[in-house]
């Protein structure tokens, strides 16, 4: 029966497998993509992938169902929020400035299976938010022509009552995405093309909004009389949060084209900022002015905006903020069917996903394939699927994404510069002895335990300190860790961090409510896991970071990326349970096609050099020096020809 049972060290090949992170080319600006976007270009992207059906349909939606006027109050949660998240995404996006966004960077710091899983998610939540929005650019547009569509299409094919699907087939959302799947093919030029100018028509009519807005503006419309300002408390603010990160997840098209980017150095960081910044102000002041115009429980939530300017007598300013609106929406959808085939590339590219995927037309240089396929795909739940479920889908994935890359960067920013080494020639024997010179003093590793080991007469007291080693100030209290190999602790507290981030958002959620914890126990739970967050934030703090990197970095870490996590990880707890049991089945599919074809495609897996059975001995002589040789076993008992035999010359010795 134990001879069944998997041994410890295949167990530990298999761990090490799915945490092995990518190798990255030494010119990271070699590409295949087409290296014509600029600052300007990317700022747009990155507006119109937030601003869209959002600003014209998510904020009825929450300002009526959930929070109230007090929305205004969500997106402004959400935008710090995102805030943090984007300068995670921004220090990234500079320093590997290579397409797949989220997954590319999970997968250079933390390992292959979590980043896989990122970018499964980050599929699924291209695909939702591009089939949302084209169901609310066909509903904006039936508005316009008083539901002649709808009533068409159920009066003809016919009308459904099944949960998560749409009550009728919306052929016209299918049609847009299609239409849409079409001009992405033709190149990043078109596209880029094409975007600005449906932004410009877009922040015009916001423009409009606002200026007309304000002037109708009506402050008893948040008065006790019509349910004052947060009718839901601060629980429908923070639920409102949740479902208002929908807003934002545009700014990561900027770091999924960074591989299109003239500078991406310079161009990306300045772009998020740049398109975050505005599109923030605009949620804000849209959701303010809608508040204002018409009391909250009387918004319609399909048409917010233009239902809002109808009956306030003003029919043509209706028709002007539904037909921008349209125009908006364009440029979400052209911003999702832009950065889905490139992460799908990514995935492809790495041999994590199915490799059709990964070829790219010569002419117009854009995957293709993956632009057609997943243009189809987007179009059929589009035309299937309700808008809502879907919004709700949407908002974990990005949130898990945002955690992620937040985690990431405190693991990479603690993490010692690698140099690629090149391998040994075919049929070369790896030398035994330590190198000798002014490098000497330098750790060698091997595939064994000497990994772990640490020179006995190694100099402490020196001033430069590598990245992940204790800091100096630190080391007469904290010794104890200084024999830790740089950056394991840093790895170690970053986990810590984050179960204590996810057991004290627990407690917050669902200590009251679910739970019916007891006063005095809430409270206690609440110290306990506080205590284990800031204790393992301190213990990062009390190490080494990078330095001296010539492109964009985070400001405040480890503080800033422990701070969007906390708030990530609450907002995700925040979300249904319907939402994490379809999160749940769409992560379990993942993991079969991850072991299915990934973990042997991989070319990570391909770049691994077959296993040698290495045997190492180690004398500590009484001086305290450490001597080493390690032995290439012979797979049979005898030498080969010509070959003295090792073992007895060391007994010899």
């Amino acid at each position: 029966m134990a001879r069944w049972l998997p041994r410890s060290a295949d167990l530990t090949r298999f761990c090490q497998k799915l945490n092995r992170v990518k190798t990255l080319e030494d010119d990271m600006m070699e590409t295949s993509f087409n290296r014509c976007l600029s600052t300007i270009d990317l700022t747009l992207l990155g507006i119109g992938g937030m601003v869209g059906s959002g600003l014209y349909v998510l904020t009825g939606t929450v300002a009526k169902e959930i929070a109230g006027p007090a929305v205004i109050v969500s997106f402004i949660i959400a935008g710090f929020a995102s805030l943090l998240a984007a300068l995670c995404y921004a220090e990234f996006g500079a320093r590997v400035p290579k397409t797949g966004s989220a997954y590319m960077f999970t997968y250079v710091s933390v390992g292959e299976i979590w980043a896989f899983l990122i970018g499964w998610n980050v599929l699924l939540e291209y695909m939702i938010g591009g089939a949302a929005v084209a169901r609310a650019w066909s509903g904006y547009l039936d508005s316009i022509f008083n539901h002649k569509i709808k009533n068409f299409t159920e009066t003809h094919v016919g009308a459904w009552q099944v949960p998560f699907l749409a009550h009728y087939p919306d052929f016209l959302a299918a049609a847009i995405l299609l239409v849409a799947t079409a001009f992405i093919s033709f190149g990043a030029k078109v596209s880029s093309w094409l975007n600005h100018v449906f932004s410009a028509i877009s922040m015009g009519v916001i423009l409009f909004i606002l200026i007309m807005g304000f002037i109708l503006a009506q402050p008893k419309n948040w008065s006790a009389q019509e349910g004052g300002f947060a009718p839901y408390g601060l629980s429908g603010v923070m639920a409102g949060t949740a479902t208002c990160f929908y807003a934002f997840v545009g700014f990561d098209v900027i770091a999924a084209s960074s591989e299109e980017a003239r500078n991406p150095q310079r161009a990306v960081p300045r772009a998020i900022a740049f398109s975050l910044g505005l599109a923030t102000g605009a949620y804000i002041l849209v959701s303010v002015v809608l508040t204002l115009m018409v009391p909250w429980h009387t918004l319609d939530p399909d048409s917010a905006l233009a239902d809002a300017f109808y009956r306030r007598g003003y029919a043509w300013a209706g028709f002007l903020v539904a037909a921008g609106s349209i125009c908006a929406m364009n440029t979400v959808l052209l911003s999702n069917l832009f950065s889905l085939p490139r992460i799908v590339y990514a995935m492809a590219e790495d041999g994590l996903f199915f490799q059709v995927f990964s070829r790219v037309h010569p002419r117009t240089q854009v995957p293709v394939v993956g632009i057609v396929v997943f243009g189809l795909l987007m179009a059929l739940l589009a035309l299937v699927f309700d808008l809502e479920a879907l919004v709700q889908f949407l908002s974990i994935g990005t949130l898990l994404a945002y955690t992620f890359v937040a985690a990431s960067i405190i693991v990479l920013r603690f993490q010692q510069q690698k140099v690629d080494t090149p391998a040994p020639a075919a049929g070369g024997r790896p030398s035994p002895e330590p190198r000798e010179g002014p490098s000497a003093g330098e750790l060698k590793e091997y595939e064994s335990f000497s990994d772990k080991l640490q020179l006995v007469d190694r100099d402490k007291s020196k001033e430069h300190r590598e990245p992940g080693q204790l800091k100096a100030a630190f080391e007469p209290y904290l010794e104890f860790l200084s024999d830790f190999y740089p950056g394991e602790v840093v790895t170690v507290a970053v986990v810590t961090l984050m179960v204590s981030a996810i057991c004290l958002c627990s407690i917050l959620v669902f200590g009251n409510t679910h739970l019916h914890l007891p006063t005095w126990s809430y409270s206690l739970l609440l110290v306990l896991f506080s205590l284990g967050f800031l204790l393992s934030l301190l213990l990062i703090w009390a190490h080494e970071q990078q330095h001296g990197t010539q492109t964009f970095q985070i400001p405040l870490v480890p503080l800033s990326p422990a701070l969007s996590i906390v708030l990530n990880i609450y907002l995700m707890l925040k979300l249904s349970y319907m939402t994490w049991l379809r999160f749940a089945i769409w992560l379990l599919l993942g993991l079969l096609v991850y072991f299915g074809y990934g973990i042997w495609h991989s070319k990570e897996n391909l770049r691994e050099p077959r296993p040698q059975r290495v045997s190492a001995r180690y004398v500590v002589f009484p001086s305290g020096s450490l001597e080493e040789r390690v032995q290439a076993v012979q797979p049979s008992s005898q030498p080969p020809a010509g070959l003295p035999d090792t073992d007895t010359e060391d007994c010899k010795r």
